[in-house]
């Protein structure tokens, strides 16, 4: 896992303010069921020096419920557009 250095400023597969962001270049699992911090993490592949990343944009309950942006998630974490 890595911070990326030039990470944006918001997300840009949401296009909100995001609480961290993490960079991998290997497995990974995602479980978010109950999770008291974070309500969504977005994840945006990229290619860093030729080599492929996923980036994870953490969002916290707050800046999804209250930040502006393209889309909106159901109470069952459907995300709609």
């Amino acid at each position: 896992m890595h911070v990326p250095d030039d990470a944006p400023v918001r997300c840009p597969v949401c296009e909100r303010a995001y609480d961290s962001v993490s960079e991998h270049d290997d497995g990974l699992l995602v479980n978010l069921l109950d999770n008291e911090r974070y309500r969504r993490v977005c994840f945006d592949p990229v290619l860093v020096d030729g080599e492929a990343r996923v980036r994870f944009y953490h969002h916290t309950h707050e800046q999804v419920a209250e930040s502006p942006g393209r889309d909106a998630t159901t109470s069952d974490g459907v995300v709609v557009e």
